[in-house]
């Protein structure tokens, strides 16, 4: 090849190389729109199985990972940040990795912060890159003897545990276990082992929480049959715990979680990734409970439906100062 052709390709090939190497990648952090492409390839590749505990939620994460909330909402509905959070609230957004099924689906893992919320999300986008659902698969409780963990397997099973850890010492173990479902869009719920199979002494786990707001009060008969309303985290909210045993024990059911307002009387827990819905209907002396595919959360028997009488609140009375004679100490 004579000379003057091999300076030629050498400088095409420079020109080439110095091209590839000026162009920058997209940031994901500022308010400018970006390719699906680019978002989806910030998500770096993980191995399964991959796991992801409430410890790493109160992990800093490195700046190098946020996503903005406009570039986020670009892909994902605004609505899957929104059940958690509330309308309007931006959290912080990490990108803490994706994997990629051969010629299917493609799930990136998410971490979101506020200064009072943290979630952990696992999202879903198909092949052409178009986002099929997303769901909170891990959200920390108020319960220090807990412990929280998600895990998906090889098989791309999801897998949330939780881990209770008794007065005693021993500890009792909670399993939901879900797949993507792509033709209904959602992840859903194929097996469940409740965290307490039978509850000896029930102990309220929100009876701490504050009970300043007129609905917030304990409801229903019976030691093992409780409906605790206490204050939510906002005024558009309140906090709930309801368990109860039917048919000697025979029939339980049990649920934790955060219920909005959809009136002054009446709020209904929805939790993104949760079939479960539950409908609480407040009068001055009572709470009525209606439930939509709580299946997974109580016996097959029996369900959370019912009316629930408000019981009188006895506050508790500080014990008195231990009483003295009076006396000065006799110096010797």
């Amino acid at each position: 090849m004579p000379v003057y052709k091999k300076m030629f390709v050498f400088f095409v090939a420079l020109i080439l190389l110095t091209g590839c190497k000026s162009k920058k990648k997209p940031s994901l952090t500022g308010e400018e729109p970006v390719e699906v492409t680019d978002f989806i390839d910030f998500f770096l590749p993980v191995n399964l199985p991959y796991q992801f505990s409430d410890t790493g939620l109160q992990k800093k994460d490195k700046d190098s990972l946020l996503i903005s909330y406009k570039v986020f909402t670009q892909f994902v509905p605004d609505s899957m940040l929104s059940k958690v959070y509330g309308k309007g609230v931006k959290p912080k957004i990490y990108a803490l990795g994706k994997i990629e099924v051969p010629k299917s689906e493609i799930y990136l893992f998410v971490k979101t912060v506020t200064n009072d919320k943290k979630a952990f999300f696992i999202l879903s986008f198909n092949n052409q890159h178009q986002f099929i659902t997303g769901m909170a698969a891990l959200r920390p409780d108020n319960n220090k003897a807990t412990f929280q963990s998600v895990v998906m397997d090889r098989k791309y099973t999801i897998t949330k545990t939780v881990q209770l850890k008794n007065a005693d010492g021993s500890t009792n173990e909670g399993k939901d276990v879900y797949i993507l479902n792509t033709d209904s869009k959602s992840f859903m719920l194929i097996m469940t082992d409740a965290l307490i199979d039978k509850v000896t002494e029930l102990i309220n786990p929100i009876d701490t929480l504050p009970r300043k707001h007129k609905l917030s009060a304990d409801y229903g008969p019976g030691k093992m049959n409780l409906v605790s309303i206490r204050d939510g985290r906002k005024n558009d909210r309140l906090s709930f715990f309801v368990h109860f045993e039917k048919n000697n024990g025979e029939c339980t059911g049990e649920l934790k979680g955060e219920a909005f307002f959809k009136s002054p009387t009446v709020a209904e827990y929805r939790e993104d990734g949760d079939p479960c819905i539950l409908t609480f209907t407040f009068t001055s002396s009572s709470v009525t409970l209606k439930e939509e595919n709580c299946g997974s959360r109580r016996g097959m028997k029996c369900s959370f439906d019912g009316s629930f009488g408000r019981r009188k609140w006895v506050k508790p009375v500080p014990p008195k100062p231990e009483k003295t004679s009076g006396k000065k100490p006799v110096r010797k």
